[in-house]
């Protein structure tokens, strides 16, 4: 059937007189195509200007019917072989072209939804291909791309877009701008040509934006927006794919995992593209839910209205389809919110397509079928308003005008002629989205069955209701709806009577409860929540116990808000010491205690969040890095400036407090430790100035000790943190404060291989300015610049493969892995694999600090193979989920008979396994898999015949 047997609907021509001229421009003789014609130019200005452009080649085309791609694949066909100069001409009027033929058979009917959509992005992607390869070929052209490493092959010269948004989903609107993300593969050329095609690739890619955005006389392509990259606002148009990687690994935000969701490669080097995607896959689709990106999600629909204006009564005029009440957002995020609930687990949630999404999300349970085709109809019909609303003028808008009389343009689009009654239709669907889209997952906590208990527990249970929680007659019947779901918790461990008593002891301590059953009531994960401490981990339970005055937070709302990062926390507890110490009854002494129940509380929020899988290891490995980095750089300048009150301000430069080991990486666990080192300059002074003044050694090592003291000492409060610092030179025996000088000529003459390898993870967390704080530049950016130094001077030393075999044999003899179930010590473990990857980094010269960029770091240097380094990433991630996961429930070995069952579902839920034997067999294939791997890298080789 062609074109014009297949048109179901036509526009109503708003001006019959600019209609009838783009009728008799063009050449058909088919009445519904004749009446197609002129009912789109006489409702569309923009759609006119585009008939009388092309007149000629229209019915030609309408003649030959073509298919979406086709279409796209017949005007962008012979371009190839453009130069970048004429290309931008030339993809202008293929859009044009585009548009009209797609514009016509959206009015007509004779295409859907989709066909529309796909014609869009395809020439999106087209056009975008087109221009990349042209700018890259120009540079090459200049001799500005420097030759791939050999056996590397990369297409485009390694460039590539990511289409995100709904050009990621194939689901352009008529006037979209396009969201990309330019990227290359930097592991194609060699370190020292990183430079040089880097800057060549950001020249091709502002050059490609350019192509396709600027308005020429021929108009534009796409207007192009490239601000979703990684950290915008600092990092240029093209990024390395690593170091992307690495930006995501470490500071990923929750709608940049939105985000990804749509992301395809669509242009360049797409089988870069796809690597990078499925690298970043973890990041995107996690295992568990994770009710903060759900609360985030909520929290940009509520901004977008606050922003926007958006609230009030639903009515047509003035009405945003995407983003008001009821629009296409609602829908979008509301397939979107439990896609990232539930698409970590089952990769059949994870299509990009909002309409795919529904029916999937249908199939698997988690909404009914007729909600989900309910919402797709109203999906496609929004689509079909906003693109009627972008056809008159070819604007970006989504809003529809203001008023009836500017509304019939967009109504007479849509085949209608009734303003008053069309608005009132649409008002309806709106509302009806609006219902469909809210809460939907009501809780109810109520119907659960008590579990049997003896009558000690019975009497526990019925002493509850004479404690202050429980005292009003509100609070005791919000508890009676929540108390069997928590009594099914609590008997989830091993011993339950153990569990009661520490739930006990918690809501003993609760001065009121009418507000906290409110929320666990609406909220039954935080009946689990608290039912899982109790039962699973008996560190945080007596926490719990001691401390309740923590669930303010969770009262207050902030516990499960977004976490904050390393610099919201460092301004958060500077605030909090600068209040306590500017306090009437305040002072240094309360300055401490008030940062040690800050981080405990963190602290405490981290591990829940990790008990109930709103974070998995990862996360939660760097969040404890978050609060250290946090209180030793906010307790630094506070400690020196309590000591500068008696031996005055710090001499010479001042001093740097380095994170090493797993602090420095950014991988700590729930009783990690810090390893830190304390670095100073003392730019030529001998003493301080000051009451009684020290000689400048001496000053520092004194500094150093009330740091110590102020991070470890117990106090009533607690303790803040462990700390050792036996990763400084010389160790036990070297000063507790090293000056810079001394600490360059004992690297580079004296310290021994293992030293070096703690240097590849060494980070500087916190600043004591000096009195000449400003003298010789900034002491953090000399330091890293002389621990780089030291590196790729000292990487190239033949000992350090020899050296760390040494090692691994000192280690495995000094000490066996700890049970069964041990993931960090022996062969193939934890720290085994992680002394390969700083052997590597050292090796490279590479400043990267955690093991994954360190292994890919090797993997570039031809150290491992990408098979290699693929097994030692996945086994790494893998043992540190047990080891984050195990350190979370007890300080001790592994013992899956005391855990009972909530601690082994937990342990099972974090590793992936379904049985603790499926556990133990993949802890087992693991190790040794990685085992052999190390010992291959790190066997000396054989002496020559």
């Amino acid at each position: 059937m062609d074109f014009a047997a297949r048109i179901t609907t036509r526009p109503v021509p708003t001006d019959p007189v600019r209609g009838a001229h783009a009728r008799a421009a063009v050449a058909l003789s088919d009445p519904a195509l004749a009446a197609l014609i002129e009912g789109a130019a006489g409702a569309s200005p923009y759609l006119a200007g585009l008939i009388g452009a092309e007149a000629e080649w229209l019915p030609g085309a309408i003649a030959r019917d073509p298919a979406p791609e086709a279409l796209v694949a017949a005007e962008t066909g012979a371009m190839g072989d453009l130069s970048a100069t004429d290309l931008g001409p030339a993809l202008r009027r293929a859009k044009g072209r585009v548009a009209l033929y797609a514009a016509l058979a959206d009015l007509g009917g004779v295409w859907d939804l989709d066909a529309v959509t796909l014609a869009l992005t395809t020439l999106a992607d087209r056009a975008t291909d087109l221009a990349l390869r042209a700018h890259v070929a120009d540079e090459l052209r200049r001799g500005k791309m420097p030759a791939p490493r050999l056996g590397a092959n990369p297409d485009a010269g390694g460039i590539f877009a990511l289409a995100m948004g709904k050009m990621g989903a194939r689901e352009l609107n008529y006037s979209s701008d396009i969201d990309l993300i330019i990227m290359y593969d930097d592991a194609a050329y060699a370190p020292e040509d990183q430079h040089e095609i880097r800057a060549s690739l950001i020249r091709a890619t502002r050059k490609a934006a350019a192509t396709l955005s600027e308005l020429t006389a021929h108009g534009y392509v796409f207007r192009t927006d490239l601000r979703l990259r990684p950290d915008a606002s600092v990092t240029p148009v093209c990024i390395s794919a690593s170091a992307a990687l690495a930006y995501y690994e470490a500071e990923g935000r929750s709608w940049e995992r939105a985000a990804y969701i749509k992301a395809r490669p669509c242009a360049g080097d797409l089988a870069a593209g796809a690597s990078f995607l499925e690298a970043l896959r973890p990041f995107v689709w996690r295992r568990h839910l994770d009710f903060a990106t759900v609360e985030d999600t909520h929290d940009m629909r509520r901004r977008i209205r606050d922003h926007k204006g958006l609230h009030g009564d639903i009515r047509a005029p003035g009405h945003n389809m995407k983003l008001g009440r009821g629009g296409i957002r609602e829908i979008e995020f509301f397939a979107q919110t439990r896609q990232l609930i539930a698409g970590g687990r089952d990769p059949d949630l994870r299509s990009p397509r909002t309409v795919d999404a529904l029916a999937a999300l249908a199939a698997k349970g988690w909404i009914p079928d007729e909600v989900a085709a309910e919402l797709a109809a109203h999906y496609a019909e929004h689509r079909r308003i906003e693109h009627r609303i972008q056809m008159v003028n070819d604007a970006q808008t989504h809003t529809l005008p203001a008023t009836p009389g500017a509304m019939v343009n967009v109504v007479n689009l849509d085949g209608a002629d009734d303003v008053g009654a069309w608005s009132r239709r649409l008002e309806v669907r709106l509302a009806r989205v609006e219902d469909l889209t809210g809460d939907f997952f009501a809780p109810d906590a109520a119907g659960e069955d008590r579990p049997e208990l003896t009558p000690e527990q019975e009497a526990l249970v019925e002493s509850w209701q004479s404690y202050p929680a429980l005292r009003s007659p509100r609070a005791q019947q919000l508890f009676s709806r929540i108390e069997p779901r928590i009594l099914n918790a609590l008997f989830r461990a091993a011993d339950a009577a153990d569990a009661l008593g520490r739930f006990d002891r918690f809501l003993r301590g609760l001065p009121a409860g009418v507000q906290l059953f409110s929320m666990f009531e609406s909220n039954p994960s935080l009946i689990d929540l608290v039912g899982d401490i109790c039962a699973t981990s008996p560190a945080l339970a007596g926490y719990l116990a001691r401390h309740p005055e923590v669930l303010d937070a969770v009262l207050a709302g902030s516990f499960f808000a977004p976490w904050p990062g390393d610099q919201g926390l460092r301004e958060a507890l500077s605030e909090l010491l600068d209040q306590t110490l500017a306090a009437p009854q305040g002072g240094y002494e309360r300055a401490l205690d008030a940062a040690r129940r800050w981080a405990h509380e963190w602290q405490f929020r981290i591990g829940v969040h990790h008990l109930r899988g709103l974070i998995e290891a990862e996360e939660a490995g760097q969040h404890y890095a978050d609060v250290a980095d946090a209180a030793v750089a906010a307790l630094a300048p506070v400690v020196a400036a309590e000591f500068a009150r008696r031996h005055g301000p710090p001499p010479g430069a001042g001093a740097v407090v380095l994170g090493m080991g797993s602090l420095g990486a950014r991988q700590l666990n729930a009783s990690s430790d810090l390893d830190l080192i304390v670095i100073y300059d003392p730019l030529g002074a001998e003493t301080s100035e000051g009451p009684k003044p020290l000689a400048t050694r001496s000053y520092y090592a004194r500094l150093t000790q009330a740091l110590l003291t102020a991070l470890s000492a117990p106090t009533a409060t607690g303790r803040l943190f462990e700390v050792d610092m036996r990763l400084r030179p010389s160790g036990r025996q070297g000063p507790v404060a090293t000056s810079i000088e001394s600490f360059r000529a004992y690297q580079m003459d004296e310290a021994w291989t293992w030293e070096h390898l703690a240097l590849t993870r060494a980070r500087v967390v916190g600043v004591i300015p000096g009195a000449d704080a400003g003298a010789g530049g900034p002491l953090a950016a000399r330091l890293e610049a002389l621990r780089v130094e030291v590196l790729e001077t000292r990487g190239s030393d033949p000992r350090v493969v020899p050296d760390l075999a040494d090692m691994r044999r000192r280690i495995f003899a000094a000490k066996a892995p700890d049970g069964r179930w041990e993931a960090k010590v022996g062969r193939g473990r934890l720290q085994d694999l992680e002394l390969l990857a700083q052997s590597l980094a050292l090796r490279t010269g590479s400043p990267a600090r955690g093991a994954t960029a360190q292994l890919r770091a090797g993997q570039r240097a031809g150290l491992v193979s990408p098979a290699e380094a693929r097994e030692l990433t996945d086994a790494r991630r893998f043992l540190w989920r047990l080891q984050c996961s195990g350190r979370l429930l007890t300080d001790g070995p592994l013992d899956m008979d005391h855990l009972g069952r909530g601690g082994q579902d937990f342990l099972l839920r974090e590793t992936g396994a379904d049985t603790l034997d499926a556990l133990s067999a993949r802890l087992e294939a693991t190790v040794e898999a990685a085992g052999a791997i190390i010992d291959a890298a790190t066997a000396e080789p054989a002496p020559a015949d």
